[in-house]
């Protein structure tokens, strides 16, 4: 069994807000490669001489991209042994760009046993993706359902 770094359910206090522990780094690669993996063909995301004509006069992160980013620097707080049962509520209040670093916020809004699934716990989170100025770059909110019992 792998040992779980996860809070588990009894851990997970609400109003409690958990900081990622690492930040991440945004490559240009990573931008480029996520936004063509998912066929997507806006070219402000891979076309710098577009971007330079824009507002931004660059390239912007692919806002799935910093979705999963955000998503994934969270994991480690609250949801390792979870499953993930959807997102609602998603704001971009400001641009991701290459070469900005982007760590998680998170702060356990409710929890409640699982009506429907014994021995599960539905727990809701908002996380806001911030980065290296402390703008908030993402926000939104997640409900997962994790295990009671942490074994």
């Amino acid at each position: 069994m792998i040992s779980s770094v996860s809070r588990t359910y009894d851990e997970l206090v609400v109003g409690a807000v958990y900081r990622s522990r690492f930040g991440r780094t945004v490559l240009d690669a990573d931008n480029v490669w996520f936004t063509l993996l998912t066929m997507n063909t806006n070219p402000i995301h891979f076309d710098a001489e577009h971007a330079a004509a824009s507002e931004w006069k660059r390239p912007l992160v692919d806002s799935t991209f910093t979705l999963a980013l955000v998503t994934g620097l969270s994991v480690t707080d609250v949801s390792e042994r979870a499953v993930n049962l959807g997102w609602r509520e998603v704001r971009l209040p400001a641009p991701v760009f290459a070469g900005d670093t982007i760590r998680a916020e998170t702060e356990v809004l409710s929890k409640r046993e699982s009506a429907s699934r014994p021995g599960r716990g539905i727990v809701t989170v908002r996380t806001r993706g911030v980065n290296q100025r402390d703008e908030i770059v993402i926000e939104f909110e997640r409900t997962i359902m994790v295990p009671l019992d942490p074994d």
